[in-house]
């Protein structure tokens, strides 16, 4: 089924204590802040002038926004910091201009976000790079509060310098420093009461077992509960026979907690600069009853301490030296067994409560044993999952350390630099199973009597066992990054100049064989501006990686663009309301590494002919088609090229007014060369799997509005600000099969749009059925969809699906609005973020797909469910089976 909805998140802060309520159609976050603020910044955003903002070049050098050509928005660490998030990604969410933040799967104590820039550009994928300080990072390692600022690069320009790994769009993320001849202290704590306001609500035992029935009416089979059941289970005389249990309320409490303790010090001498971290977090999650074992807890939980030190040393008034060392240390804990030691998904303590029926098994039989049946065995029983399974844990170890040391060579040249630098991260994961299992059991009545159960027969199943003492490294990753460069900086008249000649290393091996990956770029950029008003930028890069085959490794990645300061005119400077006006556009070409992808794994060796065993074709000399022999696999790829980006922007930013700071772009990218499997362009009957080639083409435009305005009444600033993006994109090419019917085609559609039948409501009775064309997808009966013959064959098949609605990975319109004041140091700031064009498949089980192998029913789907008294019905009717007509992807919901 189909739904198009908008999803957000609500979340209140208030200092020392916060609230975070989960509920869908806005992110809203309030604060309330109360704390010193550095002398020039301001908790509505940093005093300096928007044409002042920094924009990072490359590693080495940043450039005011006043002379950058390139697409760039920044996010200061106070606006990341206000709402005291767990982790950097959660804080991103309706900030800075071009980027998508959305929440994905994972458990309340470490939740996963996905981030884009610029929506959905490519077949391949299109994950942004993420650098922490220059060097590729997992956001999950840094806390918000050691972030100094964020910035979002998007063009061509922007991410030229970056090789490979750019194509996507870059965030980087730079971590705070220390300050020359100073000394700060800053402690700070969060306690955050979280709660769910939005669970599900699952019907109760009679409404199941009426619901049960009435399915298994509607599959022409026997009803499972009589008269007297339903009556047992409504009046809950018989809570060990017939129980009524809220599964939701027995396993989960109703709120869960975090505390994030924060201590820094910052400063410096004349020589010497340091900042340095400590960070804890502990969030523990929502189990009712986590202590109910000596020596142990199975409460949901995971805790995090962070180690950071950023120094910077004036070795010599010419040689500058930066070391950044970031260790963390972090333990996750779930109840029962779990093998995924990185615990982004808990033990399925909700898929046991979306499976299980009320009326199913009681939470613990009378003498204390805990329910389990032979259809709903006590694994599937939440609440002793939680409490009698024991735990898992699982450790992550990681360091991270990078050194830059710069050299003045003024004495060679006036503006002559030299930078080396070295990186260097480690990263382990460690699983410890403490699992056990244990004796479950339930009574069935098999005798009645004047109402009144008389005769039970006694289940037992499991078996009580000790805990697991399992453990093993399951995870690890090791990156070396080495970089040298030269720089040159220098102002001639009307006339500046900077350059940058760079070459960069970088080694990254993931759990060992067959995952070790090496690239480097050697880059030359040129930065020239004339009479501080016109500027225009050259990048020129050559890539290479080792991922790529052989004869194809490099890939040359050329990029200009130019600004012009408009309000710098004499023809401007008459017009009052305009402080600062600049246009700018870009152009460039962007390479990226990717490799072919089948069943969601690159496929290495891609140029390779494969051979794979089999019993036809047999090269051996017998000939017999029965010989165990090989047989031709996929073709090698041949005359193989890389992606490619063909990225075009245009931009104006702007103050006006005396504080209004405008930011608007327009930009326009070919995705070409993408490697895509040619299975379509052949026939099965020629006996090969079909190569793949270089033959995916993508287009995305878009548009994206960015306002912030700032008013000072008396000794209260006010602020208020929106950002605004569109994104489009449409497959030009793919290698497509080709298709029977027009319909059927998703070349020309956007990436990931769904597709499915196109309901038209709800078959009334045996003579709509008959009048209908026939649906193919099983017997329908009445209470079933029905669906639109789109290609006119009369007949509802596979070919009459289409596209449905948006895409549901990523929406095509985000945005958000912020409001804010501040007196004294006192502030209040607001932030509402949304999303639309953005559509959702609403298949989850007993909520959408209800009673499929002996699952509950959500009370939303018997409420509207289809019935003869009900046929303008949101669902359709109710049945006991899997219904390949009913759950077919359509635009029912």
């Amino acid at each position: 089924m189909v739904m198009r909805k908008l999803y957000s998140i609500c979340k209140l802060k208030v200092i020392m204590k916060k609230k975070n309520i989960i509920i869908p159609a806005f992110l809203a976050v309030v604060s309330l802040q109360g704390f010193a603020q550095e002398a020039n910044d301001s908790i509505l955003g940093k005093s300096t002038s928007f044409s002042n903002q920094p924009v990072h070049v490359g590693y080495n050098s940043t450039q005011r926004l006043e002379e950058s050509t390139s697409s760039a928005s920044i996010i200061y660490g106070d606006q990341i910091n206000k709402r005291g998030a767990k982790n950097v990604t959660t804080s991103l969410y309706g900030q800075g201009l071009g980027l998508t933040a959305l929440q994905e799967s994972g458990s309340y104590t470490k939740q996963s976000s996905a981030l884009y820039i610029r929506g959905l550009q490519s077949l391949s994928g299109s994950t942004p790079l993420i650098l922490v300080d220059g060097i590729e990072r997992d956001l999950d390692f840094i806390t918000p509060e050691e972030v100094e600022s964020v910035t979002i690069l998007k063009d061509a320009a922007a991410v030229a310098l970056y090789g490979y790994k750019g194509i996507n769009g870059v965030l980087h993320v730079v971590t705070k420093r220390g300050k020359y001849n100073s000394k700060e202290i800053n402690v700070s704590y969060d306690h955050v009461i979280n709660w769910q306001a939005r669970r599900p609500k699952f019907a109760d035992a009679y409404t199941y077992g009426s619901a049960i029935n009435e399915a298994l009416k509607n599959d022409g089979q026997a009803i499972r509960y009589s008269d007297d059941e339903l009556n047992a289970f409504r009046s809950g005389k018989y809570p060990y026979l017939y129980p009524n249990v809220d599964w939701v309320k027995e396993t989960f409490k109703d709120t869960g907690a975090s505390n994030i303790y924060n201590v820094s010090f910052r400063g410096g001498g004349s020589k010497f600069r340091y900042y340095a971290l400590a960070n804890l977090t502990n969030n523990s999650g929502f189990i009712a009853n986590p202590n109910m074992n000596d020596g142990y807890s199975t409460q949901d939980m995971y805790s995090k301490a962070n180690l950071r030190t950023n120094l910077d040393i004036d070795l010599t008034p010419k040689t500058k030296l930066i070391v950044n060392l970031l260790g963390t240390l972090s333990e996750s804990r779930v109840p029962g067994h779990n093998e995924d030691s990185d615990s982004k998904k808990n033990t399925d303590l909700w898929n046991m409560i979306y499976s299980l029926p009320s009326a199913a098994i009681p939470a613990r039989l009378e003498d204390g044993t805990w329910g389990g049946s032979s259809i709903w065995p006590g694994t599937s029983n939440p609440v002793a999952m939680s409490q009698a399974a024991a735990y898992s844990k699982g450790h992550n170890y990681s360091l991270f350390a990078d050194m830059k040391l710069s050299q003045d060579l003024s004495s060679i040249t006036p503006g002559l630099r030299a930078h080396v630098l070295m990186a260097y991260d480690n990263i382990s994961n460690y699983w410890e199973n403490h699992s056990k299992t244990f004796v479950y059991g339930s009574n069935a009545v098999t005798g009645w009597a004047n109402g009144e159960p008389t005769t039970t027969q006694y289940y037992k199943g499991g078996a009580d066992t000790g805990m697991g003492t399992e453990s093993n490294i399951i995870g690890w990753n090791r990156a070396l990054n080495l970089a040298g460069s030269v720089d040159y900086t220098n102002n001639f008249g009307d006339h500046s100049l900077y350059s940058q000649l760079k070459w960069d290393y970088e080694y990254r091996n993931t759990k060992g064989l067959n995952h070790t990956w090496y690239r480097q770029n050697a880059s030359l950029y040129a930065h020239y501006g004339y009479k501080a008003r016109y500027y225009a930028d050259v990048t020129l890069v050559a890539s290479q990686s080792n991922k790529l085959a052989p004869g194809h490794k490099w890939a040359y990645s050329p990029t200009i663009s130019a600004a012009w300061v408009m309000s710098k005119e004499d023809f401007m400077k008459d017009i009052s309301f305009i402080d600062f006006l600049k246009v700018r556009a870009s152009f460039g070409i962007i390479n990226v590494d990717k490799l072919p992808i089948s069943d969601d794994t690159e496929q290495e060796g891609y140029w390779e002919q494969v051979y794979t065993g089999g019993s036809y074709y047999p090269f051996d000399t017998g000939y017999s088609v029965g010989t165990s022999s090989w047989t031709l696999g996929r073709l090698a790829s041949l005359n193989s090229t890389h992606e490619k980006a063909y990225k075009y922007n245009f931009g104006v930013d702007a103050t006006l007014f005396n504080g209004l700071n405008l930011m608007i772009d327009g930009y326009y990218q070919r995705r070409s060369d993408i490697w895509v499997s040619s299975s379509g362009q052949y026939s099965s009957v020629l006996g090969f799997t079909a190569p793949f080639e270089n033959g995916g083409v993508v287009d995305s435009w878009g548009v994206e509005v960015g306002a912030d305005y700032t008013k000072n009444i008396g000794e209260v600033a006010f602020n208020i600000g929106a950002n605004f993006t569109y994104n489009k994109n449409k497959v030009i090419e793919m290698m497509e099969e080709p298709r029977l019917y027009s319909n059927l085609k998703q070349t020309g559609n956007a990436l990931n749009q769904i597709y499915g039948l196109k309901a038209i409501g709800f078959f009334k009775d045996q003579a709509d059925i008959d009048a209908s064309p026939v649906q193919q997808f099983g017997t329908v009966k009445p209470g079933d969809i029905k669906y639109q013959d789109i290609n006119g064959d009369q007949k509802i098949d596979e070919n009459d699906k289409c596209d449905l609605a948006y895409s549901n990975v990523v929406p095509e319109i985000y945005y958000s609005f912020r409001l804010g004041a501040e007196w004294k140091g006192v502030g209040f700031n607001a932030l509402f973020q949304g999303t639309g064009n953005y559509s959702a498949i609403l298949n989850t089980k007993s909520v959408y797909w209800p009673l499929i192998n002996n699952t509950t029913i959500s009370q939303h789907y018997y409420d509207n469910r289809w019935t003869e008294n009900n046929m303008n019905a949101k669902y359709p009717r109710l049945t006991s089976q899997s219904n390949e007509n009913n759950y077919q992807n359509n635009s029912v919901g």
